[in-house]
């Protein structure tokens, strides 16, 4: 069963993974080019899971990311202007250009700088979800992990402290079927990770497809409002699956070929624009239109981040200790 939404809500569900997609392609290049700095760990092919989890999220609400942590951001509400700001190391980056591909974040709306630790960030999400439920705010807490972080100690820690404590976070394993280059088969016995690892702890998990961004919209409502209404945490685990290299200097030597052909088949914008056409939701020039719009917003961004100021030279000195008030 396919949720209920207004045309309104699909479309901006469709914008958000374009978004997100047209963004990462455009840094890949630039990347590439040698025009931006530093390296990139990308989302794409993982669109349905960011934006289904997050577009309905309120801005009070959390997000913690991972080392590969765009597509969230971008879900959660940080600016298309301010993370190509902090690609280029300039002062209106969203980390004021310090944090770079992997350390993207804006707390002013829920965003917690991502985490490039694998698995570092679930004990932290748990703690801001204990900070909510001790201030009684009503909010909660999507934390976001690779199938890979399921075998470190952290994972295994923070799970038994949520459902010790009934916090209201939510455990989202995107499951790429790889850490890094290693395939899950590998490292991991259990075919399902939400089922097994859920039931070890006494807390509910679920196996999502992640490449339908109605079903994990679905599977989000749920989890969400079952942590607002104080009944604890939930692991969702959504298969997905990259369509590029752990990094920009991967390539993907250790996949099949038909792996790929059939991941590729099932690329999550392409089901959820053809679910548009289908169902009279939008057509193609419509959808076309939206595209071309947000490429060009993408473009402008980039001369935007080019053009932006450098941090000042004090800036180093900035952010490494405890300041007081001063930010």
């Amino acid at each position: 069963m396919k949720p209920k939404l207004s045309k309104k809500k699909l479309l901006e569900m469709y914008e958000k993974m374009v978004l997100i997609r047209k963004y990462e392609e455009s840094i890949y290049y630039l990347f590439l080019e040698g025009i931006m700095p530093g390296s990139i760990h990308q989302s794409t092919g993982q669109e349905a899971c960011a934006v289904g989890m997050l577009i309905d999220l309120k801005k009070e609400d959390y997000m913690a990311s991972t080392h590969r942590p765009a597509g969230h951001c971008l879900a959660k509400g940080v600016t298309l202007k301010s993370m190509m700001c902090e690609m280029f190391g300039k002062e209106a980056g969203c980390c004021r250009g310090k944090g770079g591909a992997m350390h993207t974040g804006d707390i002013s709306v829920g965003a917690l700088p991502a985490n490039a630790i694998v698995g570092g960030n679930l004990p932290i999400a748990a703690g801001v979800a204990l900070s909510c439920k001790m201030r009684k705010t009503n909010h909660v807490i999507v934390c976001f992990l690779g199938d890979g972080a399921t075998n470190e100690g952290a994972f295994h820690e923070a799970l038994n402290a949520a459902a010790v404590w009934n916090l209201p976070v939510i455990y989202v394993c995107e499951n790429n079927l790889y850490s890094a280059t290693t395939s899950i088969g590998l490292t991991t016995k259990i075919e399902d990770v939400a089922a097994g690892r859920a039931a070890a702890y006494g807390i509910e998990g679920e196996v999502v497809d992640g490449n339908d961004v109605l079903a994990v919209y679905d599977a989000a409502t749920r989890a969400i409002k079952k942590a607002r209404a104080g009944k604890g945490p939930t692991i969702l685990e959504l298969k997905t699956y990259r369509h590029v290299g752990h990094s920009r200097n991967d390539a993907c030597g250790y996949r099949g070929p038909n792996e790929q052909e059939a991941w590729f088949a099932r690329d999550p914008i392409t089901l959820f624009r053809n679910y548009l056409i289908e169902n009279g939701i939008s057509d193609q020039k419509n959808l076309n239109e939206i595209e071309e719009r947000i490429q060009q917003e993408v473009e402008d961004s980039v001369e935007y981040a080019q053009n932006a100021a450098e941090p000042p030279l004090e800036y180093a000195l900035r952010d490494n200790y405890w300041e007081g008030a001063q930010i």
